[in-house]
């Protein structure tokens, strides 16, 4: 077996049922998508809308491709016919453009509302006061070609376990708020984003129910120079 299939089943093997486990294959090629393809893996999260549909293109079409880096809304439309999931939702304005996008192809696009739980300036996201905004707009009331799966967040960058795990307990508390006012008895509203390859056993413990793992299993990232 090779280190991606080892790779694979030894985190796979970690998860507790009820965790999906998100293959983050951005920058990687699509020889390494296909091994893990052959090792039963079947979501991957890619971070650019072109490398994404490139992807797309050549792989297996039972493939769920997330959505997981920044997305500007002009993209939108290269995605919207197949993406399963996208991640990162920071604006009404976003999320408009993915319903007219959606609603051109016919589907519902399921999403997440990304938050700023980080002590890090680069990382985008909501914060819980502009979810509510977005919630409570006549806007998002009329949407019927998107549907709020949950929430997605990324800590700090950081050693410090305890500052990583607060992030993540309060994502998980702006999760439970969203819950009880605005999705309550909701199936839909379930998904918790967050962890990745160095903080992801973390994040389980503190209820996701998504990990977006890369360098874990591909090994480091590689850059196009």
């Amino acid at each position: 077996m090779s280190s991606v299939t080892d790779n694979l089943k030894h985190i796979a093997g970690e998860l507790p049922s009820g965790v999906t486990l998100i293959a983050v294959s951005k920058t990687k090629p699509v020889e390494m998508i296909e091994e893990a393809y052959a090792a039963g893996q079947r979501v991957f999260g890619e971070n650019k809308v072109q490398e994404m549909v490139d992807k797309y293109e050549q792989l297996p079409k039972d493939i769920n491709w997330h959505m997981i880096g920044h997305l500007q809304t002009n993209k939108v439309k290269y995605i919207a016919p197949f993406v399963a999931l996208i991640h990162g939702v920071e604006s009404l304005k976003l999320l408009e453009t993915i319903n007219k996008e959606a609603n051109k192809v016919g589907r519902v696009i399921p999403c997440l509302l990304q938050f700023h739980i980080a002590q890090e300036e680069t990382k985008f996201g909501l914060t819980l006061e502009e979810a509510r905004e977005i919630l409570e707009s006549e806007a998002y009331r009329g949407m019927q070609n998107v549907r709020i799966a949950g929430v997605m967040g990324m800590a700090t960058n950081t050693d410090n376990e305890e500052q990583i795990r607060a992030e993540f307990r309060h994502l998980k508390e702006i999760f439970d708020t969203l819950k009880r006012e605005y999705f309550p008895g909701n199936a839909d509203f379930k998904e918790l984003s967050m962890g990745m390859s160095g903080d992801y056993p973390i994040a389980v413990q503190e209820g996701s129910t998504m990990v977006r793992v890369g360098s874990a299993i591909f090994g480091a990232r590689q850059y196009n120079v």
